[in-house]
């Protein structure tokens, strides 16, 4: 029951990946994780993960910057996409690992258990399992347990497939339906204004519906806690825990923004496409999705340069949406941020990298 749990909070903070993470090439930037936090500098990532036990598990890896090896993945709208694609993966990655370590911990308790069942019995017949037994058939399915390259592939396809049908073919499909109930909503920027209001009605439920789970709550805790720590250090602050408590948890270069936008922009997108019929308009919708979001990623980002201009007023929704998103952390949560940003910027350092703020 308990690993079942963990899977299906594995597979809500999948749908929630973008949300919870910055797709943007930053000095630094984190994405909150099961029980833990990734955090990354411009050539290293880390995670720090908090056990039941208390123990914080950490990995760190080397990270190569693709717009430095490419540099038509630094064209505009080109490195949105090119970006955002790169953070997912290093996101989902991080991700698997906070799930492997807490299905492994889940696993230990139960071959703990099976091996004091076992101890308790009295072996009165041959064939009778004795605990070295019991011991290592609960190994066996902790190895099994862990999230295999197929099983995490399948996940992830089950997740876009997810996304596509929820933001894409129920809005849509509703915009239909309500216009063969009263055809004067079939007009071009009345039809898709439905479409958006249903797509972005849906998302915000998702968002505020998932938050009534005790464990994504948790979720959007570790959340506040890299925010609060990239926040910290950007204004040059020590990454101890009273520094980094007293900064906001709100970020405007958060994953949430960037979706919001994607969410607003993508009306305006739809309304200059001329095609009506039904699986003509959702297949312009899937396809258009790389351009949608190469053109949010330049919005966010002169916005972030431009607080006083229109665009960064496209971005303040993103902002109050992170009032659900994000959580007061608490000072464990935040240490196992601070945690997995030292690590990464120690791999930076003995990289040859060097972190200075601007």
């Amino acid at each position: 029951m308990r690993f079942l749990r963990n899977y299906l909070r594995f597979l809500a903070a999948v749908q929630l990946l973008p949300a919870l993470e910055s797709g943007e090439e930053t000095l630094v930037g984190g994405q909150a994780v099961l029980e833990g936090v990734m955090m990354r500098s411009p050539h290293a990532w880390a995670i720090a993960c908090r056990k039941p036990s208390g123990d914080v598990v950490t990995m760190s890896e080397p990270l190569e910057r693709p717009s430095e090896k490419h540099k038509w993945m630094a064209w505009p709208i080109v490195r949105g996409v090119m970006t955002l694609g790169y953070a997912m993966n290093l996101g989902y990655r991080a991700l698997r690992f906070s799930a492997n370590v807490a299905i492994e911990d889940v696993m230990q308790a139960e071959k703990a258990d099976a091996a004091q069942a076992a101890d308790k019995q009295i072996s009165r017949a041959s064939g009778v399992d004795s605990p070295a037994g019991e011991s290592g058939r609960a190994e066996t399915r902790a190895k099994a347990a862990t999230l295999s390259n197929w099983l995490a592939a399948g996940n992830l396809l089950l997740s876009l497939a997810f996304f596509i049908f929820m933001y894409k073919y129920i809005p849509l499909l509703a915009a239909t339906e309500l216009k063969k109930i009263d055809p004067a909503l079939g007009g071009r920027i009345i039809f898709n204004l439905i479409d958006g209001g249903v797509r972005l009605g849906l998302f915000l439920l998702f968002i505020w519906g998932v938050s009534l789970w005790k464990e994504i709550r948790r979720v959007y805790e570790y959340h506040g806690a890299e925010h609060k720590t990239v926040f910290a250090f950007e204004n040059g602050d020590p990454l101890e825990i009273a520094a980094v408590q007293k900064y906001s948890t709100y970020h405007p270069r958060c994953g949430t923004s960037f979706l919001m936008t994607v969410m607003l922009i993508s009306i305006g997108f739809y309304m200059l496409i001329p095609f009506t019929g039904f699986w003509a308009r959702f297949a312009s919708r899937v396809v258009l999705l790389p351009v949608i979001a190469g053109v949010s990623y330049e919005i966010i980002r002169f916005a972030a340069k431009h607080r006083g201009s229109l665009f960064a007023l496209m971005t303040a929704p993103g902002l109050w949406l992170q009032r659900i998103t994000t959580q007061p952390p608490s000072d464990d949560q935040a240490q196992c941020a601070i945690t997995a940003l030292d690590q990464a910027m120690a791999l930076e350092k003995e990289r040859g990298g060097e972190l200075v703020i601007a």
